[in-house]
């Protein structure tokens, strides 16, 4: 009878809580759907498909109020079927895009985002151009700018010249063309642009005029740091580069940001006070490390960066909440990066969440300040498992606590797996045999094997280290929204906001 007790009462716990589901950011204009969209948001998780936005809501709601006591005091110890909804899980209207491009199932960012923006296939790698590399797409933002005098916005947690930001304004056979894509972005008299610092700013040979400088002939206002951001007005023309820069001089992962580091969202929200206007205005931005993280099978990393994304979506809702006749908010992604399931044969059909909290760290930083310092110093394998212990939470067999049911003490098998891992990263052995290039693709040995234990333990695994051909949602709120329902080719967004605005293909 008390079993039955309590397990009336962890049922009744989990209906009150699901009941009181709600976002932070609340939508209090009128949803109708009814108007002309001139002020519109695309916000683009890279790497964001249906897996990285779930496993992000379950993440969030794992300390749902009401639920925690009930569940570690249960007979069953995994986490409950609780949830808390991202910010755009409100929008009245979510669909599906397909993903694939002129070459492959399984595409890249360049083809995926030439196909949002322009509304046509083309080769992985390539932006902006046809398959035979000739022939030059005109994007939505170039043609909102051109032909409605909209200002434009392209923020991003990655290089201002990566693949997706590069969508919006440039016109290259290949992604890796750093400073000629760097030259379009001054060119295309974009209003602000925000997030990591250039590629290439100088060329590869570092022998032509930096692209700061030219966009500072060109009027730009160029800020490299907080400061200086904060201080940009309503009409401001700027290039504003994170202060602090991360891997590959990225923004930083979202579980990297030091206290007061600005946020996706205070970029846009600066991005809102410049481009703000009775005309319009177009903004794209995007949650690049989510894809980064996926890359590198970090759960933990991807999830902070898509709770990021969803942050960043609050400030467009607020806007919108002021404009809702002239507000489109589109919420979608390029691809689905790394395979992530929701699910692991090692721990059945439990969930364990709460074993991500033992990660403090993104697998980039770790590299940086940790495994390159291990591989200088020659680290022993017992000093290393005392970071790993402080930094992902994962303790050594016989510790106090449990090795299953979302206990972080590790079992033999998963400290041989670390210890294997280390000895490769510790000779800095950068070869792969097909089981190694299985196990840690072209990632650091030590780094990617303590995330994969870590992610097990909480029930999710990955396929890949690469992009993979699923869907991705599109969620859609405000002018037009009934537009972006159903199921639908990727080519088909820039179709239906070109439609929605009245820009001509040209």
């Amino acid at each position: 009878m008390k079993k039955l007790e309590k397990t009336a009462l962890v049922l009744a716990t989990l209906l009150v809580a699901s009941a009181s589901l709600h976002a932070e950011a609340k939508i209090t204009a009128p949803v109708t759907g009814k108007g002309t969209p001139k002020y519109l948001f695309v916000f683009v998780g890279d790497g964001m498909s249906y897996p990285q936005i779930q496993s992000a809501a379950y993440y969030a709601g794992k300390d749902a109020a009401g639920i925690v006591d009930v569940v570690k005091k249960s007979e069953n110890p995994s986490d409950s079927p609780e949830m808390k909804a991202l910010s755009f899980y409100q929008f009245p209207v979510a669909g599906s895009a397909s993903t694939y491009d002129a070459t492959s199932f399984a595409p890249d960012s360049a083809s995926t985002a030439t196909s949002i923006f322009t509304g046509y296939k083309t080769h992985s790698s390539s932006i902006n151009v046809d398959i035979t590399k000739k022939i030059k797409y005109r994007t939505i933002a170039e043609q909102l700018r051109d032909q409605k005098k909209y200002k434009i916005g392209v923020i991003s947690t990655v290089n201002l010249n990566h693949a997706t930001p590069a969508a919006t304004y440039a016109h290259q056979a290949s992604r890796k063309s750093n400073y000629p894509i760097g030259l379009e972005l001054v060119e295309s008299n974009f209003d602000y642009f925000a997030g990591g610092a250039l590629m290439e700013p100088q060329d590869k040979n570092k022998d032509k005029t930096s692209i700061y400088e030219l966009a500072t002939n060109a009027g730009y206002k160029v800020c490299f740091n907080q400061k200086s951001a904060s201080n940009l007005e309503n009409g401001d023309k700027a290039i504003v580069i994170a202060e602090t820069l991360a891997d590959s001089d990225s923004m930083s992962y979202d579980n990297d940001r030091k206290n007061g580091e600005w946020a996706l969202r205070d970029y846009v929200r600066k991005g809102i006070e410049v481009l703000d206007n009775k005309t319009g205005f177009f903004m794209m931005v995007e949650g690049g490390k989510v894809d980064w993280a996926c890359h590198a099978n970090d759960a933990r990393s991807s999830i902070a960066d898509t709770l990021a994304l969803s942050e960043a979506v609050e400030e467009a809702i607020d806007f919108y909440n002021k404009h809702p006749k002239e507000t489109l908010i589109l919420v979608t992604a390029d691809h689905e990066t790394g395979g992530l399931t929701i699910g692991y044969a090692g721990t059945d059909y439990n969930l364990f969440f709460r074993t991500l909290d033992g990660q403090k760290i993104s697998y980039a930083k770790y590299d940086s300040d940790y495994v390159s310092a291990y591989k200088k110093n020659g680290t022993s394998f017992e000093d290393v498992m005392k970071d790993v212990e402080a930094l992902f939470g994962l303790k050594l067999p016989g510790s106090n606590g449990s090795n299953k049911n979302g206990g972080l003490v590790l079992t033999d098998y998963e400290l041989d797996r670390i210890k294997t891992a280390y000895e490769k990263t510790i000779k800095n052995d950068k070869s792969r045999n097909q089981q190694e290039y299985d196990l840690y693709g072209t990632y650091e040995p030590l780094t990617i094997t303590i995330t994969h234990v870590l992610n097990a333990k909480s029930g999710l695994g990955w396929t890949s280290n690469s992009h993979t051909g699923l869907p991705v949602p599109v969620f859609a709120l405000g002018a037009g929204q009934e537009e972006f329902k159903g199921f639908y080719d990727n080519t088909e967004i820039y179709k239906k906001m070109a439609k929605l605005t009245k820009v001509v293909k040209d």
